[in-house]
This record gives C-alpha cells, structure tokens and sequence, in this order.
C-alpha cells in the first residue's frame, strides 16, 4: 500500500480521516506482531504507516483550524 496522498486526504470528511486513522493504528498494531515474530517481509510498511497517522492528524489540525 502506497503512502497516502494529501489530496486524498483533505477531500475526506472529519469522519472518514477518524477512521483512516482508527485503521491505520490496527495495521500498525499487526505489523509490529509481524515484526517480533519474524513474519514481517516489508519493513518499510510500519514507517510509512506511521507517518500516514501522524499526515492525517496534522491535515486534520488544519482544517480544524481554519473553521474557527
């Protein structure tokens, strides 16, 4: 799965980036039970999950920010 875009990002809904999320941190949490039992074969994964929760938040602070 390709790191996810910005574009993409901002046209979803409060909703739909809370659940982006939400499964973001499920992947992430499986992926690193991959990792310590040795069946994990893209490490890169993590890292880019990672940074998709943290691109999501970061947009989602802005959009919050300019409503107010």
């Amino acid at each position: 799965m390709a790191p996810m875009k910005v574009e993409d990002i901002r046209a979803m809904s409060d909703d739909q980036r809370e659940e982006a999320v939400l499964n973001l941190k499920k992947e992430r949490f499986n992926l690193r039970f991959q990792r310590a039992t040795g069946q994990l074969e893209n490490t890169s994964r993590l890292r880019e999950a990672r940074r998709d929760i943290a691109r999501i938040k970061t947009i989602a602070a802005q959009v919050r920010a300019k409503k107010k």
